[in-house]
C-alpha cells in the first residue's frame, strides 16, 4: 500500500506532490484493487459517503475495472487527472442488464480539490457514450 505522508511530516514532500500521490492511491487501491475501505482515508469525512455511493455500484457492475493514469497535473490544492478506464460488464449498470462485453480505454477527466491531504471536492467527466457503444448498449 502506498503511504502518503501528511504535509509537514516529510519536508521533501510538497503539497502538490502529496496531493498527486493521493490521487494515485485512489486509482491503485480503490479503483483497481477494489478497496472501498480506503475511501475513508482518501476523502474528507463529509465527502467519503458520497464517493462510496458512486464508486461501489460501478465496481459491482464492472468488477474487473482497471483505471490507468494518463496525466496528473497539480497546482496548490487542485489535481487534474486524465485517465482511461476498461472493464467487463458483469453487473447491472444504468438500468442495463449485464452484457458480458468489455469496454476498453474510455476517457475520463477528474478535478480534485484537497484540504489537509484529503479530497474535499471532486468533479469528473467520462465518455459514457463510448462506453455504451462498446458494450452494445447504444
Amino acid at each position: 500500500m502506498l503511504r502518503v505522508p501528511p504535509l509537514g511530516e516529510d519536508p521533501d514532500v510538497d503539497e502538490t506532490t502529496r496531493n498527486k500521490a493521493v490521487v494515485r492511491r485512489l486509482v491503485d487501491e480503490v479503483f483497481n484493487a477494489g478497496r472501498l475501505d480506503a475511501v475513508d482515508e482518501i476523502f474528507a469525512p463529509a465527502l467519503a459517503p458520497s464517493a462510496k455511493l458512486w464508486i461501489a455500484p460501478f465496481q459491482a457492475s464492472f468488477p474487473d475495472m482497471r483505471m490507468e493514469i494518463v496525466d496528473l497535473v497539480a497546482e496548490g490544492e487542485t489535481v487534474v487527472g486524465r485517465f482511461t478506464c476498461s472493464g467487463t460488464h458483469l453487473g447491472e449498470w444504468l438500468g442495463n442488464a449485464p452484457t458480458g462485453r468489455r469496454f476498453e480505454s474510455v476517457d475520463e477527466v477528474s478535478i480534485f480539490r484537497f484540504e489537509a491531504g484529503q479530497i474535499v471536492d471532486a468533479w469528473g467527466i467520462e465518455d459514457n457514450l463510448a462506453r455504451l457503444e462498446q458494450l452494445g448498449l447504444r
